[in-house]
């Protein structure tokens, strides 16, 4: 027999499992009749169906020509899938079997519940961007067919639960449905009533509530979350994809791992104002090399990576859009507690996770009412992303295109101050008014949002570039503790700490930075190679310098750490992409803006330079 296969990617293949060729909409009149009840429809209808998009006329010949091409492909096939006549299309039963027969056949509820989820979650003819807007519509509305019927086949199965492996089945089931309808109270109830199901979930108040998981930084540890019920449930939810666990050692500890994972999925599915992903989507993202086209496509907005190691199970909350990470902890789990703990752990992972999802949603609600505002925030952002001058400078017309949609929007204040200090950095001319912009646009963003990291940030970098280092680090120390996991800060707070002649800090507080932010963006690495300069190690701040994308800012500390270990040659070459960049660089003239709280600090950079032959 020829076989139809619908989830995934549509196509037919013979019994050996060999593809068959044939036109993709002849593929999909194959679908469309193959899921009618008489498995035979007029030409007429069919024409109409595959090509409603021209005049009758046309879509009549064009499914003429279809058919006489299809006539020719089946010539001298046993098989035949088709029987033609004059008025009507007939698909042959016997030569053609379909994944579609899963929602027909008998079998146990377990079974049939078992069968149609596996295939459900594969996403109906997945490949295939519909031709027309009645193709659009008949897949959508089979879609949402096979979705009740998934549904209908769950609640048939509970029956079974005590089953072995039955809670494990009815569980993921129960994700399928919940991923594509967040607001299905039944299924998430009995969801958390499974054996082993979230004890996280009893406490959230019942209904079709939006709730929320709050965090009062005043009150003690043991009171640290209330759920409070709030504002309706936005229609379109924000949805969360749970990776899971990578490992550089295949381990027995990693299934266990996973195994945590699925639970804390299963926990989060409490929370009314956010869309889960369900396990299975979740694990295709993960070993997708293009994750980030992926996440796109799937209206991903937050992500929790996690990474198994020998240190414990190391987890981090990403809100996509802007590639932020939001929140990251590492839990220790090794093979001894984890079976023991696993519940525990689960619940810990999840209310840290809820807390974090609830702050941050109330900041993006705040950004999408204005979406000019913030669209033009995020162009300003990326662009911030290469410390060029023509980057910069167009990062900032952005930022000040967001602020005249809104004149109030605290972010892109932020950015306009970081704008300034990165142009008084990459200009290296001691432009004390770049400075003082900067601070002014750092201070309107704290008034507007005084509870925000990013503005005492960006205050804490201008007061350094300003010389008052000891008020720099107090206002990054306090940022850091309003963001404890936001990388950028912990990156400006280590930037910070070299110039107050504290490398070693600075370097353990910006590898924790790199940490928290893998793929780390060239300032980390430029901060990194300054620290290991002052302490010393030459070669590893060499090797930093190396490992950024565009060296230009770092061609400096670069050609000064070379010249340090005696390698003239690459001392020569750094200074003098150097020196192309910025002629009329002066050594004096730079040390005595550039602010070291100590002066040990300053000989030994100009000892460097001197060396290197600036």
């Amino acid at each position: 027999m020829l076989h139809l296969q619908t989830y995934g990617d549509l196509r037919l293949t013979e019994t050996n499992g060999e593809p068959v060729r044939y036109p993709i909409k002849g593929l999909m009149m194959m679908a469309y009749i193959y899921a009618s009840v008489s498995h035979e429809l007029s030409r007429y209808e069919l024409a109409q169906f595959l090509w409603s998009d021209v005049e009758p006329e046309l879509a009549r010949l064009n499914l003429r020509k279809m058919l006489s091409r299809i006539r020719e492909m089946d010539a001298g096939r046993v098989e035949i899938a088709f029987d033609f006549t004059a008025t009507t299309v007939c698909l042959n039963r016997q030569a053609v079997s379909s994944d579609l027969d899963v929602f027909r056949a008998g079998g146990t509820p377990l079974d049939r519940l078992q069968a149609i989820a596996e295939l459900t979650q594969r996403g109906f003819i997945g490949n295939i961007k519909p031709a027309t807007k009645a193709i659009d519509a008949w897949i959508r509305a089979q879609r949402d067919a096979h979705a009740l019927q998934l549904r209908q086949a769950l609640l048939e199965a509970l029956p079974d639960v005590q089953k072995p492996g039955a809670a494990r089945i009815i569980s993921n089931a129960a994700l399928q449905i919940l991923e594509r309808d967040p607001n299905d109270e039944q299924v998430r109830l009995l969801l958390h009533r499974l054996p082993g199901g979230s004890s996280f979930g009893e406490g959230l108040p019942s209904g079709d509530a939006y709730t929320r998981v709050e965090v009062k930084r005043a009150e003690p540890a043991s009171q640290s979350t209330a759920i409070d019920r709030v504002s309706p449930t936005p229609l379109i939810l924000p949805r969360l994809v749970l990776l899971p666990p990578t490992s550089k050692h295949a381990d027995a500890g990693l299934a266990l791992a996973n195994a945590l994972i699925e639970d804390v999925t299963i926990e989060l599915c409490a929370l009314r104002h956010i869309s889960i992903v369900a396990p299975h989507t979740a694990g295709q993202i993960r070993r997708d090399s293009e994750k980030a086209a992926v996440v796109a496509r799937h209206s991903i907005a937050y992500l929790l990576d996690t990474r198994l190691s020998e240190e414990g199970l190391f987890a981090q909350l990403i809100y996509f859009p802007t590639d932020e990470i939001i929140w990251a902890n590492r839990f220790r789990m090794t093979p001894d507690i984890l079976p023991r703990h696993r519940r525990a752990l689960a619940q810990q992972l999840t209310v840290s996770v809820a807390r974090e999802l609830a702050e941050n949603e109330e900041e993006r609600l705040r950004f999408e009412a204005n979406p000019e505002a913030y669209h033009a925030y995020l162009v300003g952002s990326s662009l911030m992303s290469k410390l060029t001058l023509p980057h910069i400078r167009r990062a900032r017309k952005a930022f000040k295109q967001s602020l005249a949609h809104r004149s109030d929007f605290s972010p892109s204040f932020t950015g306009l101050a970081r704008t300034f200090t990165s142009e008084w950095l990459v200009t290296a001319q001691g432009n004390d008014e770049l400075l003082h912009l900067a601070e002014q646009h750092a201070l309107r963003a704290i008034e507007r949002d005084p509870g925000s990291a990013a503005g005492h940030r960006e205050l804490g970098v201008t007061k350094l570039y300003l010389g008052d280092v000891d008020a720099s680090v107090a206002a990054l120390h306090l940022a850091e503790e309003l963001s404890p996991h936001f990388a950028d800060v912990i990156y400006s707070h280590a930037d910070t700490l070299v110039h107050a002649s504290r490398p070693g800090d600075a370097l353990a507080k910006i590898r924790k930075a790199i940490s928290l932010n893998p793929i780390a963006p060239d300032a980390y690495l430029w901060c990194a190679a300054g620290a290991s300069f002052f302490l010393e190690q030459y070669e590893d701040a060499i090797a930093y310098v190396e490992t950024m994308k565009d060296k230009a800012p770092a061609h400096r500390i670069a050609a000064a750490s070379c010249a340090m270990i005696g390698d003239r040659k690459r001392a020569l070459f750094h200074r003098q992409r150097a020196e192309s960049i910025n002629p009329v660089f002066d050594v004096e003239k730079w040390l005595a803006i550039v602010p070291f709280k100590e002066h040990w600090q300053k000989e030994l950079y100009r000892e460097g330079l001197l060396k290197a032959g600036f």
